[in-house]
């Protein structure tokens, strides 16, 4: 239960049970989920960067996941949220980073200001930047590079920056317009650099290396205070 494998299904509403001592009637179902190495995983520590009381702001490690499953939560940014935020809180996914990559994720705390964030990434109102390390000497490609391929037959858009190059290996800045899954892993791939680490889209080669994509500022309107705020990881972003 504390782990989110068990779900109870009361009419129409399926929910995570939590409370052992709540009270359920002869008509709910209940669902138990059981995957050994799920439940069996411990959660990385993600690091507090700010709490608006109604959002909060993480940078998330290496490993930790945006989202939980039927199989369970407990290894999520936004449990762990719930766990450990004073005073305790609910907690509600607003966008993804993939597990493999590590930085700045919003996890929002009211089901309004939920929506609202919701709302400012549907619409493409906060601007996403992030660090990659790519294989490949990128100084031979245009700065920034603006590319505009399809992911999934939907709209993608991604701008690299070139920063330093060296040992057959090249640091970008990224911009991204759209949120679409592996957008800057695939797009990268694609183009001949795939990201140092990437066991999914890359060569092969990088065994036993983290996923070099970092999220490293987020830039939007706060809904809480109804000012513009940049959210970013030191050294990590050019003025």
């Amino acid at each position: 239960m504390t782990r989110g494998a068990v779900w109870v299904t009361q009419g129409r509403s399926t929910q995570r049970l939590r409370r052992a001592k709540r009270s359920l009637s002869v008509e709910d179902v209940v669902h138990l989920y059981y995957d050994a190495n799920i439940l069996d995983e411990v959660p990385i520590e993600p690091t507090l960067i700010a709490d608006l009381v109604g959002y909060s702001v993480w940078n998330k490690p290496y490993g930790l996941r945006s989202q939980g499953s039927k199989w369970g939560d407990h290894c999520t940014v936004a449990r762990w949220a719930e766990r450990n935020l004073a005073p305790e809180r609910n907690a509600f996914t607003v966008h993804r980073l993939d597990r493999a990559a590590n930085g700045l994720i919003l996890v929002a705390h009211a089901k309004k200001v939920a929506a609202a964030l919701s709302t400012l990434f549907r619409e493409r109102e906060v601007e996403k930047r992030y660090r990659v390390r790519v294989k490949g000497d990128f100084s031979l490609q245009s700065s920034p590079l603006r590319v505009e391929d399809p992911i999934d037959d939907k709209s993608a858009v991604s701008e690299f920056s070139f920063i330093e190059s060296g040992d057959g290996e090249s640091l970008l800045n990224v911009l991204i317009e759209t949120g679409r899954k592996h957008q800057i892993r695939r797009h990268l791939a694609d183009m001949g650099y795939p990201v140092v680490g990437d066991r999914l889209y890359g060569t092969g080669e990088q065994d036993g290396v983290d996923l070099q994509l970092t999220a490293c500022l987020l830039a939007f309107q706060c809904p809480v205070s109804g000012e513009p705020v940049e959210y970013r990881l030191p050294a990590m972003v050019s003025e």
